[in-house]
């Protein structure tokens, strides 16, 4: 287990942040009593998977250990909340607008947006609502495979007050076998409310 810093971060990662805000976030971070575990995946671009998703606490914890490990991410926002006056603001932060009603080649047009960078990390969750739903949405694996990036499952640990860095997929080819894999991962991931995700009926390593 370690505090969480900038250093965990490998170069490669995409960074943006003044360091006194990424050490006001870790030193917020750790007051929380929260720790990090595992390693970041080490390339220039990627999808992070952050789940489980139960509570608004998760954006909270979210956005300290972003702030710590001054990372520049972008991630998925309603369309709705790019209008004035915080549209500009989701923008700064990579918000990346999406309109859910014309979901037909989204995929595709972010797939290769992420091919016309030379860095960029993709944040999201994998579930979508706090609420428990099952399957998972797979358009995360579908991005990853078209743009030819790895995707690293990251945990929100509840019990143990943990920001787990978990398995990187190198390469996603059959996508339902890889969804078997993430829901065994997220089994021993505790959400605030457990009862909202239903990989804490999988078994348990």
């Amino acid at each position: 287990m370690n505090k969480i810093n900038d250093k965990l971060v490998p170069e490669t990662l995409p960074r943006q942040g003044p360091a006194w805000l990424a050490k006001l976030a870790a030193w917020g971070f750790a007051k929380r009593g929260w720790t990090a575990t595992g390693d970041m995946v080490d390339a220039p671009k990627a999808i992070l998977a952050v789940a489980p998703h139960t509570s608004n606490w998760d954006f909270f914890i979210g956005l300290f250990a972003l702030f710590a490990l001054r990372l520049k991410v972008s991630f998925f926002g309603k369309h709705t909340l790019f209008v004035p006056p915080l549209g500009w603001l989701m923008r700064k932060f990579g918000g990346i607008p999406v309109e859910r009603s014309r979901a037909h080649g989204v995929v595709e047009g972010i797939s290769q947006s992420i091919a016309r960078q030379d860095s960029m990390l993709l944040a999201l969750a994998p579930e979508g609502t706090r609420k428990g739903i099952y399957p998972w949405k797979t358009g995360f694996l579908h991005i990853a495979r078209l743009a030819n990036i790895p995707v690293q499952l990251i945990g929100l640990d509840y019990n143990h007050k943990q920001l787990v860095f978990g398995p990187v997929l190198s390469q996603i080819d059959d996508v339902d076998e890889q969804m078997q894999k993430i829901y065994a991962f997220y089994a021993n991931v505790a959400g605030k409310y457990s009862e909202n995700c239903f990989t804490s009926e999988f078994p348990r390593e």
